[in-house]
């Protein structure tokens, strides 16, 4: 049973991830989802701002349908080489973007929003966790993206399922590979909901 408790306060994720929807689940007892219809592709470099901005614009977007309620937005990336790795446009697009992590360490940001209505009282963070891949053999490519279907994941992988037997090290937060930091926005929420 998750330590918070909704109360009399809608709690809205702006999120249809069901990683995000899981791992919310262990912080707050109660709450809707409501998918956010923004462009996803900022032209920014910075991971840093590319993640923030996307959490609180995914928030903000949500947001506009609702006159009261505490929402929550995310969004992460894979950053390798300072080359930002979003989700992958097809099967060629994973597996090009597994080789380009085979052996190597790469950093995943997730960055979170939590927004009250009224009121607009925010906090905007971010989470990064390292993550080595040991080598990866091209038929461990194919095969993993047949089973997984990356698609929906930034760097064409999700920690929790199959890939894990890529992972030579995490050094952080293993939920923010997950897609959400879940003691920075359980922190971010109690704050917010004190004020209310």
């Amino acid at each position: 049973m998750p330590l918070l408790e909704s109360n009399s306060k809608q709690i809205i994720l702006a999120s249809k991830s069901p990683r995000r929807i899981e791992l919310l689940k262990k912080i707050i007892d109660n709450f809707e989802v409501h998918v956010s219809d923004i462009d996803e592709n900022l032209k920014t470099n910075d991971p840093v701002d590319f993640v923030t901005r996307l959490s609180r614009d995914k928030v903000e977007e949500v947001a506009a349908r609702f006159t009261e309620g505490i929402l929550i937005g995310a969004d992460s990336i894979v950053v390798l080489d300072n080359v930002i790795l979003n989700k992958p446009a097809d099967k060629d697009d994973a597996a090009r973007m597994l080789r380009m992590l085979s052996g190597r360490e790469h950093k995943v940001f997730t960055g979170f929003t939590v927004l009250s209505k009224p009121g607009n009282a925010s906090v905007s963070d971010y989470d990064m966790t390292r993550v080595k891949f040991r080598h990866i053999e091209d038929w461990e490519i194919d095969k993993y993206i047949e089973v997984a279907q990356p698609f929906d994941k930034a760097g064409s992988y999700g920690i929790q399922d199959e890939s894990a037997v890529f992972v030579e090290y995490i050094q952080g937060c293993f939920y923010n590979v997950m897609g959400l930091p879940v003691t920075k926005v359980y922190r971010a929420l109690t704050e917010i909901m004190k004020k209310e």
